[in-house]
């Protein structure tokens, strides 16, 4: 049976249709005035009027797609249902309700979109040089493997005023998949309610100015490998509470790694929040895993009302036992910071804290054995909630507070009141294969981080189907939203994979 791309005016027909052949599917286009000129190609209009929906009910299918080329859009409503599976929807678009690609740019505003299928991300940007512009408007997703907003293979995404919710597994409201990209959010609000669907998942480069980020049942951002994640004046509300793995028994509201499945290259990630708050409902604020990461808070609301610590840096179910601890590189300056830091043996931890900043906990208070060191400059505190145990330490005289508790530095006890002088510790990471001391280095049979340039493989040029090459891996089984690998190559995503 024929799958149809349909267009049409929000306000009834009153001239015939005219049908449009566009490849294996009919695009009917229906105006109310034919004096309106709307131009149609692949399906979409060049130039959208008012009132206009797009549908398409394929498997595979887009609702609209600029290939190639500049169009506009405004003032629509787009309906995508239809499946897809595995790595061509998620890395390449297909299945996507808007879809832009080589080097086209699209423009819309004051949409209404909505998908109910597997695999079918709302607005999707793929490929270099190719920009999605999308403003003051809504998108809802209700399948599964399905983003609000997904960047691939170095795109451009640039969102503003929307109101963006998803209600399927493994389908964050800002996405991006392998390859990465550019991803610039401003205002707005995302959120989340399926299982390992974090209102950000990160394998690119993603800015969110002014908007609120919430998850219910999720991490509320994961940053996944050689990539960043930066919150300006942003409210982020996180309930993890259900695992999408069995790699780690942690909740947390933010999770950086690296799942070595191939989708993010291997190098130092990076979280940055400035303003605008965080508030936890369960478990952890930060959890680090099997990647090097900077960390920088600036005057951030922090909140946990859950029984977790702030920080947890230590080894899970990714990368090789014994190598795959977090390191962490935390500045905070002019910020407020409630509870633990726990360090395991196979990670490090730099705590740099600044501007009068004030911490109060503990760190390694069970004695785990980690390298911590703690510099405090600038009329910044520590004040102790529990036994803790360091590495090195650099401080003023008055900048402890021991609260009746004992502070160990390199096997010493910290006298209350003296100053000191110590060493940060060098966090070395290989970028290329992570190869450093066998940190991130793949499990036996499995394959390297690197990816050719950086990004996914492309596709034969003049190829604008969805069909994978042969040769490509096998699809994953209906309904696999996991990320797992055959047995042999590199384990599955985690919490919030996508």
């Amino acid at each position: 049976m024929t799958a149809k791309n349909t267009i049409r005016t929000a306000f009834g027909m009153t001239m015939a249709a005219a049908l449009i052949m566009t490849g294996c599917a009919t695009a009917s286009v229906e105006l109310n005035d034919m004096n309106r000129g709307s131009s149609v190609l692949n399906g979409s209009p060049a130039v959208s009027e008012s009132g206009m929906v797009y549908e398409n009910s394929e498997d595979k299918g887009h609702a609209i797609i600029a290939d190639g080329e500049t169009k506009e859009i405004g003032g629509g409503s787009v309906r995508k249902t239809g499946d897809a599976e595995g790595d061509e929807a998620d890395f390449y678009g297909e299945n996507s309700a808007v879809f832009a690609t080589n080097g086209g740019t699209l423009t819309l505003s004051d949409m209404d979109i909505k998908t109910d299928g597997t695999h079918a991300n709302a607005v999707f940007s793929y490929g270099e040089g190719t920009t999605v512009n999308i403003s003051d408007s809504v998108i809802e997703t209700s399948g599964n493997c399905s983003g609000g907003l997904m960047t691939t293979g170095g795109g451009t995404m640039n969102a503003s005023d929307l109101t963006v919710h998803t209600t399927g597994n493994s389908s964050a409201a800002i996405r991006s998949d392998r390859g990465g990209g550019t991803v610039t959010v401003t205002g707005g609000d995302y959120s989340t309610e399926g299982q390992g669907s974090p209102a950000v998942y990160s394998t690119a480069d993603i800015t969110v100015n002014d908007a609120t980020l919430s998850s219910s049942a999720s991490e509320g951002v994961v940053v996944e490998g050689k990539n960043s994640v930066t919150l300006n004046n942003v409210t982020l509300k996180a309930d993890h509470n259900k695992h999408n793995s069995d790699k780690s028994d942690n909740f947390n509201a933010v999770m950086i790694y690296q799942s070595m499945s191939g989708d993010a290259d291997t190098g130092l990630s990076e979280f940055t929040a400035t303003g605008g708050s965080i508030e936890n409902e369960n478990g952890d604020i930060f959890f680090v895993n099997n990647t090097a990461t900077n960390i920088t808070l600036y005057n951030v609301d922090i909140k946990n009302n859950g029984d977790g610590v702030f920080l947890r840096a230590e080894e899970a179910g990714w990368g090789n036992a014994g190598s795959n601890g977090g390191k962490v590189d935390l500045s905070a300056n002019s910020q407020e910071i409630d509870g633990d830091m726990i360090v395991d043996g196979s990670s490090v931890l730099n705590l740099y804290l600044g501007d009068s900043s004030v911490f109060t906990g503990a760190v390694n208070p069970d004695g785990e054995t980690g390298e911590v060191y703690v510099e405090l400059t600038g009329g910044a505190r520590w004040i102790l909630t529990g036994d803790s145990e360091i590495s090195s330490l650099s401080c003023e005289a008055d900048s402890i507070e021991l609260n009746g508790f004992t502070l160990t530095v390199d096997g010493k006890t910290y006298s209350e009141g003296t100053a000191s002088e110590g060493s940060e510790i060098e966090i070395k990471l290989s970028e290329s294969n992570g190869k450093d001391g066998g940190m991130m280095a793949p499990p036996d049979g499995g394959t390297s981080m690197g990816k050719p340039d950086g990004n996914p493989p492309e596709k034969p040029d003049g190829d604008t189907s969805m069909e994978k090459p042969e040769g490509n891996p096998p699809e994953k089984p209906d309904g696999d939203t996991s990320m797992g690998k055959p047995d042999g190559n590199p384990p599955e995503k985690p919490e919030g994979g996508v």
